[in-house]
């Protein structure tokens, strides 16, 4: 099989994964299939259960207060337990337990009470970073992150079947049986990854650094490390960006269904049909055009992807009550866009943070992203609740500011590289 595959090609990448970059990027699917199943329909679903866009709001900036926390406590809690063992405790508490309160939920404080469990999720997101890349040739990371949004975008294919069911069995006690869904297959992924995978080897230098030490010790040695990232132009440009993705994520996450159903008009049953779209385009992308950015200037690419968003924005705002093919529209361009923004500044990220200290540098990058990101929930559900189309208008700004961001960002890493010095110095 492999003799018919084309060597560099996104397939031969694939087979030719070994370690933990397999264990991680073989069972994302099973992650993947039940959070697209469910994610088009959270708003919608709290809204059936007597939420307003103003609580909505609220939950969501809750959440991401409290991730704040975690995201802080994350790197001394990888470095003190270990990236593998770290993943599988943080992954079970913070999926597998809200997927199940969700299921049963009636009212704002079921959504509370699970939002506190999901925020701790920055635990693992720093850990299964660890876990991905330490151990993985940085010469394949476009690839691999490529991948582990290939196996999110494939799930996606499987919404259209959300759709169908709700349209059979009304909306809330479908949504139930879909977050039923997740608990089960998150579990299993979950086990899975810890089972294909092994602690890296910075991972044991860090367990052994840190034996004997009360993990409150660990976490004050971040405060070196959060002056080192504040120094840095390039890593506080990383910062900038990583914001903007993260607010779009925030409101888009939340509040396009929302549009899409109460001022567009589409039947809650047909968001599934748009996701589906979403993820064919991606899909598209990801097998046709990032194989070819391997060696490509990652600045320009972000450029182009944020242009792109602005687009997709715009299009959006102007569709009509009805508009589904402009709605159409707009999703495509946005499907285009994002996977040029959101695989090279992963990529990025990685590169230039000091191997030695990621587990603290990542945890303590997503801190100054999550504070800086927080208030755009609450922010977003009082314009939601203005107009609908105004969460999105503020997307068109912090895009066009994005594109600002990278061209900073290109021009400081293109003085460092021309001086001699490394990036994230």
């Amino acid at each position: 099989m492999k003799a018919t595959i084309p060597a560099g090609s996104m397939l031969s990448t694939l087979v030719s994964l070994r370690g933990n970059a397999r264990g991680c990027v073989y069972t994302e699917p099973l992650w993947g299939i039940p959070y697209n199943l469910y994610a088009p329909y959270m708003s919608v679903y709290m809204l059936a259960l007597g939420l307003t866009d103003g609580q909505i709001g609220l939950v969501t900036s809750i959440s991401l207060g409290l991730q704040v926390f975690w995201a802080l406590m994350s790197g001394a809690i990888t470095d003190k337990i270990g990236r593998r063992r770290t993943t599988l405790i943080s992954d079970l508490i913070t999926w597998s337990l809200p997927c199940l309160i969700w299921a049963v939920s009636q009212n704002f404080w079921y959504f509370l009470a699970a939002a506190i469990l999901n925020s701790a999720w920055r635990i693992s997101h720093t850990s299964w970073t660890c876990l991905l890349v330490e151990d993985t040739d940085p010469a394949l990371l476009v690839e691999v992150y490529s991948w582990i949004y290939i196996a999110n975008v494939v799930a996606g294919f499987v919404s259209p079947i959300g759709g169908w069911l709700i349209a059979q069995y009304s909306l809330v006690p479908t949504v139930r049986a879909m977050f039923l869904l997740a608990f089960v297959m998150m579990t299993i992924k979950f086990l899975a990854t810890n089972a294909m995978t092994t602690e890296t080897q910075q991972g044991l230098v860090r367990i052994e650094e840190t034996h004997g030490q009360p993990l409150f010790q660990v976490l004050r040695g971040s405060a070196g490390v959060l002056r080192s990232i504040i120094r840095s132009p390039v890593v506080m440009s990383m910062v900038g960006l990583l914001t903007i993705l993260g607010i779009y994520r925030t409101i888009s996450n939340t509040f396009w269904s929302i549009l899409a159903t109460e001022r567009l008009l589409l039947p809650p049953a047909t968001l599934s049909l748009y996701q589906f779209l979403r993820s064919l385009c991606m899909l598209v992308v990801f097998f046709t055009v990032m194989p070819r950015l391997r060696n490509a200037d990652p600045y320009r690419t972000i450029l182009l992807g944020f242009i792109g968003l602005i687009a997709s924005q715009a299009i959006l705002i102007a569709t009509p009550p009805g508009g589904y093919i402009m709605l159409a529209a707009a999703t495509v361009v946005e499907a285009f866009s994002l996977p040029l923004v959101s695989t090279l500044l992963d990529k990025l990220v990685v590169l230039v943070v000091d191997p030695h200290e990621r587990a603290r540098i990542m945890g303590l990058l997503f801190v100054l992203v999550i504070l800086l990101t927080t208030p755009f929930g609450w922010i977003g559900g009082q314009l939601s609740e203005i107009d609908r189309v105004l969460p999105f208008a503020l997307l068109i700004v912090l895009f066009t500011a994005g594109v600002a961001l990278t061209l900073i960002a290109g021009r400081l890493a293109g003085d460092k590289s021309s001086a001699g010095t490394p990036a994230d110095s």
